[in-house]
């Protein structure tokens, strides 16, 4: 069988590339050995399913393992405690066929109870009888018993399961006071936490705070793909394919652009291997440029993950909010977990905390916002991205992109348009309308992201990238003439991290005596290009 980069359920090892998940699995069965109870709860397609799937497979040797799937219920199931144990328990027994539990004649007694409580349903069918069947498995099951209830978003809205986890946390607590024999672990995995689907189910004016899953151990292990794990994927490939790609600079490339985000690696490598590389053994696709395409056709997607995202802003005014501040404004956001807002953009996956300020997740998340966001100003008709669509075409000689040209008309045309704007409007949306403008011109054929390292220290980084070739544009605000001559030392030494000799200096001054245009100076040995408006 062929193996493929899979990007539409969980990755199974005989027919997927994928990462090697020893390192993840192991940490995961430390909590299951030491009888933790935990949630998973991690963005979208960030491989949860396929994380279960490998715990259900090596747990099995040590514990008995119920796997269970809340998508397999209906949302009528959650209707009132009745319907949902009458459902918990018919899902549970079809987990129990599979493993072939009615081998054990205690266990086929115990089955056989709780095909007549199914079929006998009537309104005396409630969470404790339900509970009792639970208790009753665990005590005649020859192993230690793991529950695993995977997508339990989709109880996300019912209060019936909260009293359901509420049970279990008793008698978890029991477990050890009263001798109660129950599961050994349960693990939960979904996008979100078990605090945020109470916050959603809790009327505003209900404060009750106790949660039915406080006894939760932190869960820490990283499900990312880390750069070593991307690289031991492509080698697999590589040694089936034989392309000639250098293994060691693809997996870079992939954890620099993805961080390591399981569908943003196993896509953008689907799309090289049957998009770019159309399938055939060539090194054509697996290089740089290669990437870089992939990265731009990812982009223009309108998958299921990216959807989603998006539907989130929609549904969150105030993350939307946030995250325009966040890419926008270059105003730093120091992480706190216990804000609301950041609660929910870390948990959907948009940032991640970096030393205690908030970052986006990855570069492909940042540029499908700024996407997003500068496509809503493109539709109203934004005066700088109509002068951007009747200049676009100045700017590309012999294929190369002329960046300094660019800055010339994005100087001249952001005097004409907003020469007689506040300061204010200087500071907060002259990123925006640079981007706004550059985005036109690098359409289809460049990409672009904002550089992390540089996002709250008072400038941005843009780096474009077309045609094989990197520009690094800096914007900043002028904060005086000691300030802006440190800013353009510091820009020297970024471009010697890229390997580059020429860099460009966007700066928004809103000094009155301030002189307007472009100048060229060399800095350290490198030739920078500024821009003043």
């Amino acid at each position: 069988m062929t193996k493929v980069f899979n990007v539409t359920g969980p990755c199974i090892p005989k027919k997927h590339y994928m990462a090697d998940m020893t390192r993840r699995i192991r940490q995961i069965q430390k909590l299951v050995d030491a009888g933790s109870y935990f949630t998973i709860n991690r963005a979208r397609q960030y491989g949860k399913t396929t994380t279960l799937a490998a715990l259900d497979k090596g747990l099995s040797k040590d514990y008995f393992v119920l796997w269970l799937d809340f998508q397999d219920l209906g949302s009528m199931a959650f209707q009132d405690e009745a319907t949902f144990s009458k459902a918990f328990l018919e899902l549970l027994l079809q987990e129990m066929q599979r493993r072939n539990a009615e081998k054990t004649p205690d266990m086929a007694a115990i089955m056989k109870e709780m095909y007549h409580a199914a079929e006998t349903y009537t309104t005396e069918m409630n969470l404790m009888v339900l509970s009792r069947f639970l208790q009753r498995v665990c005590k005649c099951s020859e192993k230690p018993v793991i529950l695993m209830i995977d997508e339990v978003d989709s109880a996300s809205n019912n209060q019936v399961f909260l009293d359901f986890l509420a049970q279990l946390r008793s008698y978890y607590l029991q477990r050890d006071t009263k001798g109660i024999v129950t599961f050994q672990s349960v693990i939960l995995a979904g996008v979100y936490d078990i605090k945020n689907l109470k916050r959603k189910i809790r009327k505003p004016d209900d404060h009750k705070t106790n949660s039915p899953w406080n006894i939760a151990a932190d869960f820490d292990v990283d499900m990312s793909l880390s750069e070593e794990e991307i690289e031991g994927m492509l080698r697999e490939y590589e040694k089936d394919h034989d392309t000639g790609m250098d293994t060691g600079k693809m997996a870079a490339l992939l954890y620099a652009y993805t961080s390591g985000y399981p569908y943003l690696v196993s896509r953008l490598c689907k799309l090289l291997d049957e998009k770019i590389g159309d399938g055939t053994k060539t090194n054509s696709a697996w290089n740089k440029e290669g990437f870089l395409a992939a990265v731009r056709m990812l982009l223009l997607e309108n998958n299921t993950l990216f959807e989603s995202l998006i539907g989130k802003l929609t549904d969150y005014p105030d993350l939307e909010q946030m995250l325009k501040e966040l890419l926008f404004f270059g105003k730093p956001i120091t992480y706190n977990p216990t804000n609301p807002v950041i609660s929910l953009a870390e948990m959907f996956g948009f940032v991640k905390n970096a030393d205690g300020r908030v970052i986006p997740a990855n570069r492909i998340f940042d540029t499908l916002l700024y996407n997003h966001f500068l496509s809503q100003e493109e539709l109203r008709s934004s005066d700088m991205y109509k002068a951007s669509l009747l200049d676009k075409n100045l700017f590309i000689r012999d294929g190369h992109l002329d960046m300094r040209r660019v800055l010339e008309k994005f100087v001249e045309h952001f005097h004409e348009l907003y020469g007689n704007q506040k300061d204010s409007f200087l500071e907060e949306e002259g990123r925006r309308y640079f981007l706004l403008y550059l985005r036109p011109i690098i359409n289809g054929t460049g990409n672009y992201y904002v550089e992390a390292r540089t996002r709250s220290l008072g400038r941005t980084d843009i780096i474009v990238d077309y045609r094989g070739e990197q520009f690094v544009v800096e914007t900043k605000i002028w904060r005086g003439n000691e300030y802006h001559s440190r800013g353009e030392h510091q820009i020297a030494e970024y471009l010697e991290d890229y390997g580059l000799q020429t860099g460009y200096l966007l700066s928004f001054n809103f000094n009155q005596k301030k002189q307007i245009g472009v100048r060229e100076m060399e800095i350290e040995g490198r030739k920078i290009i500024e821009a003043v408006v």
